[in-house]
């Protein structure tokens, strides 16, 4: 390696722990105190709100659920090539170095500012202290390096060459005649920069374990306490209210069979799709819910509100249009909200007065994302939910705490507002969050079946060998389910369970007698309707997959 090349390695190396340092210290700053965002998340976030519609859905298309991490690691790769060129700009150019340094804090400052409930003195305090702290120690490594020394005043021409040797004007602090700023070797100075980069890894470990922390107590929220409906508060204050809830699912409703899934899904494992890179810490005491729009009475509810209100629990299926076939972007939750028809009342709005100016119902989250579906859909009847339980708990923060939507038969992407701040009623021209970026308008869930007692390259015993999983057509409900072992030539019943409610999935399982040799096994589900699930192939984009899960096995 020539000199030079080894000059510029140490400026960029400089340049790059620096930027290690100032992230160290965000990160720490965000584990203590929630209110200061992740700085790193911020900016990726900002790029998944700025990035157009179709590359997003491409985005996801390509790389499916690693489509996030990877924009993380893109982000983190950027930053190191910007921090490695300031490195060595501030060789040759401070002043132009300094310059990059304050445009990398204006981006920073504008993409943590524009988090929901962000706290904005103490955010723009670390974001100003980090980056000096970083500027300082890319500064004190380039000394170290001797690339900083004293220029040696010359007669004549300007002297070229190397930093350090003798022809160059940037030489060494010994050389010039300096005691005050000594560089060190080649392994003096990666002890001095791996130190450096080891200190600030470790405060962001800090920072990411005690913001951890926080998550994993959200994944094990507080149990829900309802208020005590013979004295009823807030909005429901002079009325009845009642508290609906269910019985435990009847033995009868599960099937017994190694690799099924649980019948209700626990939170913590309960699938979590989302466009926020971070939840929203809200607090619930300054939350409010308001309904405006194209309603005879706006009305805006607190937390206190809703739980005063009459509530129900409801067993529902999710799924994510996202979701594969054979996928597991499907869970079945207890949930416990207000009917959202119990909302609308309150603003005056009954499904005979929906009109043109309100055929579309708008739910919006703290950090503007929006969902839209037909009002028409909050109420007929069905189990709408304005949420803020699921298994007989508080919504876990990933989850939308404090209140999200829950709506049967409709996919997330037009339904599922977590951190629920907003619903408008307004026509049908507005297109929320992901109708923008290409997805279909509408979402209704379309009947699905999964295999989850075996796997696709399995080798099985010849004999008994069950064939299970779940079936889901939310609204609609499970009437059959149907196995196949040779490809889809032959059709078998299954066994199913007890429906637990037309919105939720449910399990079957075929005992199948199983004989030597390769075979391919297939599923289809038939629903409440009578309508059997397609066979054609789809993919995910724009309004759901479509065909039988399809897994290939060797008996022995």
């Amino acid at each position: 390696m020539s000199k030079q090349t080894e000059s510029r390695m140490r400026a960029g190396i400089a340049g790059v722990v620096g930027a290690v340092v100032a992230f160290g210290i965000s990160e720490l700053v965000h584990g203590l105190y929630s209110s200061v965002p992740s700085i790193l998340v911020s900016i990726a976030q900002r790029i998944v709100e700025l990035t157009p519609g179709g590359l997003v859905t491409a985005g996801i298309e390509l790389l499916g659920k690693a489509d996030i991490p990877t924009l993380i690691v893109t982000v983190l790769i950027g930053t190191v090539a910007i921090t490695f060129f300031l490195g060595n700009l501030a060789v040759r150019h401070p002043s132009l170095a300094l310059a990059g340094v304050a445009v990398l804090a204006a981006i920073a400052l504008a993409a943590a500012l524009a988090d929901p409930f962000v706290a904005p003195a103490p955010t723009v305090i670390t974001i100003a202290l980090a980056l000096l702290a970083g500027a300082v120690v890319t500064e004190l490594l380039l000394r170290a390096a001797g690339l900083r020394a004293a220029v040696v005043p010359t007669e004549g021409p300007p002297l070229t060459g190397e930093p350090g040797s003798a022809a160059s004007p940037v030489m060494r602090s010994r050389e010039a005649g300096s005691d005050s700023r000594v560089a060190v070797g080649r392994g003096g100075f990666l002890l001095l920069g791996g130190g450096a980069a080891l200190a600030g890894l470790a405060a962001a470990g800090v920072g990411r374990l005690l913001g951890g922390g926080t998550s994993e107590s959200a994944a094990r929220p507080k149990k829900l306490n309802l208020p005590d409906k013979k004295q009823p508060a807030g909005k429901s204050k002079g009325k009845a209210v009642t508290h609906e809830t269910l019985p435990q699912p009847p033995a009868d409703a599960s099937i017994d069979v190694p690799g099924m899934p649980k019948l209700i899904t626990p939170a913590s494992t309960f699938y979590l799709i989302d466009t926020a890179l971070s939840s929203p810490r809200i607090d619930v005491n300054d939350w409010t819910l308001s309904v405006k729009g194209a309603v005879d009475n706006p009305v805006e509810f607190s937390y206190r509100d809703l739980l005063g209100m009459s509530t129900r629990e409801a067993d529902i299926t999710l799924s994510c249009v996202s979701n594969t076939v054979g996928g597991g972007l499907v869970s079945n939750g207890r949930w416990t909200g207000v009917l959202l028809s119990d909302v609308l009342a309150e603003a005056g709005m009954s499904r005979d007065k929906i009109t043109t100016a309100s055929r579309q119902l708008v739910g919006r989250s703290v950090d503007g994302f929006t969902t839209g579906f037909k009002t028409d859909i909050a109420l007929d009847g069905r189990n709408a939910l304005v949420a803020f339980g699921l298994n007989g708990s508080e919504l876990p923060i990933k989850h939308g705490y404090p209140v999200r939507l829950v709506i049967p038969g409709l996919y997330g992407y037009v339904s599922a507002t977590k951190w629920l701040t907003e619903i408008e009623l307004t026509n049908w021209n507005f297109d929320a969050y992901w109708i923008q970026r290409t997805w279909s308008k509408e979402g209704p869930v379309k009947t699905q079946s999964r295999i989850d007692t075996i796997n696709a390259g399995d080798n099985l015993s010849s004999g008994k060998n069950p064939i299970g999983g779940i079936a889901w057509a939310p609204h609609r409900g499970i009437q059959k389910v149907e196995v196949s072992t040779d490809g889809g030539e032959t059709w078998n019943t299954a066994r199913l369970a007890k429906q637990l409610a037309e919105d939720t999935w449910r399990q079957y399982v075929y005992d199948w007698e199983a004989q030597p040799g390769d075979y391919t096994i297939q599923v289809r589900a038939t629903d409440g309707t009578g309508e059997t699930q397609t066979a054609s192939k789809a993919p995910p984009h724009p309004s759901g997959a479509t065909g039988y899960h399809t897994i290939d096995v060797t008996v022995g």
